[in-house]
């Protein structure tokens, strides 16, 4: 599906707001931000209601008109911010570094999500997979461990096509696809600094690259919870179904587009070299980024490219692969980032007002904001809240027992409710995507909700009472 017109609009509305820009400091932003209205983030509940009831309103519509819809919102939130800036001060002074490092991020993270899904693409596994429930738990049991290694992301893309191979002549296939947004795509990611944006974040920040296994306990739990209730539903559900299973005589699991597996683990390593080598900043003017954020990317296109030009296409013929599921979530997510950066702006200057004294509280409320807005911003919000509560930096946060449980909460909460929503964590959005191309019918926005109210919640209410508490 070919973007629409009018987000080519999108970098010109930006660029035209930030000529004649200056720069502004950090603590003079945040000053200002402090005095916003709430209705500044008004936008941002915009495109999430019109992602929610939009297509339930009108599907057809929607698939040919969302990226109209997430430039309309884009248009709003650039209105909202010249009526939020007070007379005294530039429209470039006061938002330009937030929309320069938003932008930027947003790249970044297309251009992860775009290679991990061109790479994954090419890699086909053929076997034994019968779609039955002990096969479907194995699936979903090895991306689980998988995610924290080869990040969410790469997990997800690597086996969502498999998965659905798997469940293809099943009549209830829904809640498969469900689980895997729940366990693979966010509370997977918990165990390393590669798992998950934030962890990764705060490995940048100065949490060891180690210190994530930490959080074993509380994975163990979730993900054992949640598996466990999978497989009791799964079993459940195919003694309802009417299907034939597919002929299991073939034994053993064979992989092809092998050297798309090297090609994959490049891009973790890029990902890696992004955070730990340093090239220098590049300034803009209005804020600096850092260089080697440009380097990972280019190579990161550069492996897609590769991917795409040595991949035999009967292997992406067999995984049916076409760039629709991509372009949606590029164009969906830009309208997102875009809408988030008055809410962030806010959150960063009046986070620690919110109340949040006790883990309990920073796990919760963590969680909640993580579910809608970016987990990595809102993690680091709150870990400076913590930093900024206890009087400590990151590294005296984790030599203190109560600094490092904070530091669990907010964590596990960031990572974990991820999954509470479509748009809580990047991948979540491409597994539906993924699986509404391959007619397997998901819920909506609130339906989806409904599951993860139901399922989540609950788990998440024990790991709090069990760990935070």
């Amino acid at each position: 599906m070919p973007p629409p017109r009018n987000a080519r609009f999108f970098i010109p509305i930006w660029l035209f707001a930030l000529t004649g820009a200056a720069h502004a400091s950090t603590a003079d932003t945040a000053a200002h931000a402090r005095h916003f209205p709430l209705w500044v983030v008004a936008p941002f509940l915009g495109i999430l209601i019109s992602i929610a009831v939009f297509p339930l309103i009108n599907a057809h519509w929607w698939e040919h008109n969302y990226g109209k819809v997430s430039v309309f919102w884009i248009c709003i939130t650039l209105v909202t911010m010249l009526l939020a800036r007070p007379g005294d001060v530039s429209f470039a002074h006061l938002f330009g570094g937030a929309i320069i490092h938003t932008s930027a991020e947003y790249v970044f993270f297309i251009i992860l999500l775009g290679s991990l899904f061109v790479v994954t693409g090419g890699i086909v596994i053929r076997g034994s997979l019968s779609g039955r429930p002990v096969t479907n738990l194995a699936i979903l049991g090895a991306g689980t461990l998988m995610a924290s290694f080869i990040g969410t992301t790469g997990a997800a893309m690597l086996l969502i096509r498999p998965l659905i191979k798997s469940i293809r002549w099943r009549q209830h296939r829904m809640h498969v696809i469900i689980f895997f947004i729940f366990l693979v795509c966010n509370i997977g990611g918990s165990l390393t600094p590669i798992g998950d944006p934030p962890l990764f974040i705060g490995f940048l920040r100065g949490v060891p690259f180690l210190w994530t296994f930490a959080l074993t306990p509380m994975w163990a739990m979730a993900s054992g919870l949640l598996l466990g209730l999978f497989y009791l539903l799964d079993t459940f559900l195919m003694k309802r179904e009417t299907g034939i299973p597919p002929d299991m005589e073939q034994k053993g699991i064979r992989i092809e587009g092998l050297a798309n597996i090297a090609l994959l683990l490049g891009i973790v390593g890029t990902v890696l070299f992004s955070g730990l080598v340093k090239m220098g900043e590049i300034d803009f003017g209005l804020a600096t980024l850092q260089g080697q954020n440009f380097v990972s990317a280019g190579i990161m296109v550069g492996l897609a490219l590769a991917s795409l030009a040595f991949t035999p296409r009967a292997l992406r013929e067999e995984n049916n692969f076409n760039f629709a599921p991509i372009i949606e979530v590029a164009l969906l997510f830009v309208g997102i980032f875009a809408t988030m950066i008055p809410a962030l702006m806010v959150l960063n200057a009046r986070g620690a007002e919110l109340g949040v004294d006790s883990a309990s509280k920073f796990f919760w409320a963590t969680g909640a904001l993580s579910s809608f807005l970016d987990n990595t911003p809102t993690y680091m919000s709150f870990l400076e809240t913590a930093c900024g509560m206890l009087g400590m930096t990151v590294a005296q946060l984790l030599q203190s027992p109560q600094g490092t449980l904070f530091l669990k909460a907010i964590s596990v909460g960031a990572v974990f409710m991820g999954a509470n929503t479509y748009i809580g964590n990047g991948p979540n959005f491409m597994v539906k995507a993924i699986a509404e191309q391959e007619k397997i019918k998901m819920p909506s926005f609130f339906g989806y909700m409904a599951w993860s109210v139901c399922i989540l919640i609950p788990v998440f209410i024990l790991v709090d009472v069990v760990f935070f508490l």
